[in-house]
């Protein structure tokens, strides 16, 4: 595999982490989840799970606040219209 097919592997992955990161989150919503639950749910690496906070934390969709982990109200509102 060649350094490009590996960078889109790792992207994909990424991708894939964030997205059930967030559908875990909303789903549980209004109740917390710590990071430490998030990982052992995901069975993610420990590390592909903070690139995957984050992330979404960057984007607005995830708040990170004392080792819990809830999404913004941004996210729970796209979550709301998706729903319809």
């Amino acid at each position: 595999m060649d350094e490009r097919e590996n960078i889109r592997s790792t992207a994909g992955d990424d991708a894939a982490t964030e997205s059930a990161a967030l559908q875990l989150a909303l789903a549980l919503h209004p109740s917390t989840l710590s990071f430490e639950e998030l990982v052992r749910e995901l069975g993610d690496e420990r590390e592909a799970v903070e690139r995957a906070v984050t992330s979404l934390a960057g984007a607005g969709l995830l708040h990170r606040k004392a080792g819990f982990v809830v999404p913004t109200r941004a996210a729970l509102r796209f979550d709301e219209l998706m729903e319809r």
